[in-house]
C-alpha cells in the first residue's frame, strides 16, 4: 500500500445503488436522482454505482456514462464515489476503469478477472495495473460465489502492499472470521469492509470493519443501527438489526435479489418502476407475497423529498 494519505476513504455505510429503469426497460433519470436524494438523506458516508446489487452486467457504456454523470451531480463533489468494475481481462478492466475516473468517480470496487481463473501472481498484477493506471482508490472485492476466483488471506495481504490498492470488501462466508484475519494480519491503513447486503455487519464491525456496502432500500434504517454500534450501545443495535434482519436476507436470493430491491424501493415512493433487466427476474407471486409479511412486520416508513 502507499505510504502517503489515501486518495478516498471509503468507509461507513455506502449503499450500491440500484439501477432505476422505467415500465419499458428504459434507464430511468429521475429515479435514479430520487434515489441518490435519498441516500443523502438518509445519511450514507458514500454511494457505490455498477456494483452486483446495481444490474451493472446488464448496463450500456452509455448509459454508465450517464449513471454517473447523474450521480455526482446529485452526491456533489465531496462524497465518496465508487464504481464497480467487473471484468474478464486487464484490458477490459483498464477501459472500465478510466471510464469511471473520467466520469468522476473516486474509487473502484474491483472484481478480479473470474472467466479464465487467475493465478495469484495474475491477481497481484492484475490489481497493480489497474491501480497504476487508473490512479483511483482500488478496493479488491473478495467475492469467490461469484467470481469462482479464491483469495486467501496471504493473497490479500500481499494486494494491501500495492500501490493505491487501499481496501477490500469481504464477502467471503464466513465473513466475520475473514474479516478479523485481514484485519490483523495488514497494515492498520488498508481498510476492510463488509459485503453480502450487510448479512453480518454487526459481527464485522466487532471484527475491525469500517465499513459496510448493502442494497439501497434501507439506507435510513441502518444509518442509526452502525450509529448505535460506534456508540457502544450494541445491545440496542442488535435489538434494530434484528427487525431488520428479514428483509436482508430476503434480499440475498440469488436472480431475484435485484428485484426484491426494487420492489422495495417502489413501495417507499423513490422509484417508480420494480422492472430488471434480463437475465435478472421479477418477483414471482410466492416471493411477492413473502414480501408482503416481511413488510408488514417490520414495515418501512414511505419516503418523499
Amino acid at each position: 500500500m502507499s505510504t502517503t494519505e489515501p486518495r478516498t476513504r471509503v468507509r461507513g455505510l455506502v449503499p450500491i445503488l440500484a439501477t432505476p429503469f422505467d415500465a419499458a426497460g428504459a434507464l430511468d433519470v429521475p429515479g435514479l436522482r430520487r434515489l441518490v436524494e435519498f441516500q443523502l438523506a438518509a445519511g450514507a458516508a458514500g454511494l457505490a454505482v455498477f456494483g452486483m446489487a446495481s444490474e451493472g452486467f446488464a448496463l450500456t457504456t452509455a448509459e454508465r456514462a450517464t449513471i454517473l454523470a447523474e450521480t455526482r451531480a446529485i452526491a456533489g463533489p465531496d462524497l465518496p464515489l465508487v464504481a464497480g468494475v467487473s471484468a474478464t481481462s486487464t484490458a477490459t478492466a483498464l477501459e472500465l476503469a478510466t471510464a469511471a475516473r473520467d466520469g468522476g468517480a473516486d474509487a473502484l470496487m474491483v472484481l478480479p478477472p473470474f472467466l479464465a481463473k487467475p493465478t495469484g501472481g495474475q491477481v497481484v498484477n492484475f490489481y497493480g495495473t489497474v491501480a497504476e493506471h487508473s490512479g483511483l482508490h482500488v478496493m479488491v472485492q473478495d467475492a469467490p460465489a461469484a467470481t469462482g476466483v479464491a483469495m486467501p488471506v496471504p493473497l490479500i495481504v500481499e494486494l494491501s502492499k500495492l500501490v493505491g490498492v487501499e481496501s477490500v470488501k469481504v464477502e467471503t462466508q464466513p465473513t466475520a472470521p475473514k474479516v478479523g484475519e485481514v484485519v490483523t494480519a495488514t497494515d492498520s491503513e488498508f481498510d476492510v469492509l463488509g459485503g453480502q447486503n450487510a448479512f453480518f455487519v454487526l459481527e464485522e464491525y466487532a471484527r475491525g470493519a469500517l465499513g459496510t456496502m448493502p442494497a439501497c432500500e434501507f439506507t435510513d434504517v441502518l444509518a442509526p443501527i452502525l450509529a448505535d454500534w460506534q456508540a457502544g450501545r450494541h445491545d440496542a443495535a442488535h435489538e434494530a438489526f434484528n427487525r431488520l434482519l428479514p428483509l436482508v436476507r430476503f434480499g440475498l436470493q440469488p436472480r431475484l435479489a435485484w428485484a426484491v430491491h426494487k420492489e422495495v424501493l417502489v413501495r417507499r415512493g423513490i422509484i417508480d418502476s420494480a422492472t430488471v433487466r434480463d437475465p435478472a427476474v421479477a418477483l414471482d407471486a410466492g416471493s411477492r407475497a413473502a414480501l408482503d409479511s416481511i413488510l408488514r412486520l417490520a414495515p418501512l416508513p414511505a419516503w418523499s423529498a
